[in-house]
């Protein structure tokens, strides 16, 4: 099979598109044939920082059709097309993952590839309104998003939602989910083309941070009693103004560090407002159910703005540091 394998960390060059042994499945194992994957931030992380001896395939979201089992009583997942879970062992908890978690690709071969052996309990059947590129690009970015709205933000009906640095994987569903869910969605993005396509997908109020002046500019539009809940990836640049935003007892989630991981916080403020600062990451599979489940229902699909075959998965990396896309970027296989 065709896969991109990483053998070092580095630039984006060092992805490798290269042929390998069709993987077989073992007890309680399916194989799928892939037919689309997704790019995640933590795909850039894992690439530049990759040390081990031993090459690996990255890539975390992936959907296509099962074609092998290894356990005869599966067999009955022969045929049928899917989306991944991308995670192994969250345990039964729901309000955190066991100590023991890991998210697919790296250290566990990924879905850059034509093909590829997870366990029978991670295949979700695929929404039939959707297309393998349109679930392929939900799994770690959507799920991350529905958990950080609904699990760890509480999000209600009529709350205000900011939504900095619009433009990711995660703040595109985000959008969708939280005007799904009947809350106003206010939007940042230093890039007018981005704030315009967050306005044409449901945002309410969107500003540009390059303006000294736009966190005035939301406290006016929102009034003194602030945003109900921030929605956060980008991290050190942004979470100090989540937080000065934030309403007394409102919420900040945060589930990326794209531009930092420490920050200097002056702790009086958000003791007073009694703000809660939460930090999330991916969620459980009961999440990923009723986060699909909700797609059905709703006839959502994801828009695609950005693919690439997989061959070209270092350029689709690339682009992606680049900070040049809107929404998800896919790899074709």
């Amino acid at each position: 099979m065709k896969a991109i394998v990483l053998h070092k960390g580095g630039p984006p060059e060092v992805l490798q598109f290269e042929d390998l042994d069709l993987p077989e499945p073992g007890p309680g194992e399916a194989r799928v044939r892939l037919r689309a994957a997704g790019l995640n931030h933590r795909d850039i992380w894992r690439r530049k920082s990759y040390a081990e001896a031993a090459p690996v395939i990255p890539g975390s979201d992936g959907a296509g059709v099962v074609d092998a089992v290894g356990s005869p009583r599966d067999s009955a997942w022969v045929g049928r097309e899917v989306v991944i879970y991308p995670g192994f062992g969250w345990g039964h908890r729901e309000e955190a993952p066991e100590r023991g978690f890991e998210i697919l690709g790296i250290p566990s071969p990924g879905t850059y590839a034509e093909a590829i052996v997870v366990p029978v309990a991670n295949l979700v059947p695929k929404p039939e309104h959707m297309t393998a590129m349109q679930v392929a690009s939900i799994p770690v970015a959507g799920l991350t998003a529905w958990r950080a709205l609904f699990t760890q933000g509480r999000l209600m009906p009529g709350q205000t939602v900011l939504l900095p640095g619009i433009g990711s994987g995660v703040a595109g569903f985000a959008l969708a989910f939280a005007k799904g869910a009947g809350a106003r969605v206010i939007a940042t993005s230093s890039s007018d083309d981005k704030l315009r396509l967050a306005r044409e997908q449901g945002a309410d109020l969107v500003f540009n941070y390059r303006d000294e002046a736009w966190e005035s500019q939301v406290k006016e539009a929102v009034g003194a009693d602030g945003i109900d809940l921030a929605i956060d990836h980008a991290g050190a640049r942004s979470i100090p103004a989540c937080l000065r935003l934030v309403r007394f007892g409102g919420r900040v989630v945060y589930l990326g560090l794209t531009t930092g991981e420490t920050i200097e916080l002056n702790l009086r403020p958000p003791m007073w407002k009694q703000a809660h600062l939460i930090g999330t990451l991916m969620g459980s599979p009961r999440e990923f159910e009723q986060m699909l489940q909700w797609m059905r229902v709703q006839r959502y699909v994801p828009e695609i703005r950005h693919v690439f075959p997989l061959a070209e998965a270092a350029k689709a990396h690339a682009f992606m540091e680049a900070g040049k896309q809107f929404g998800k970027i896919m790899l074709h296989i």
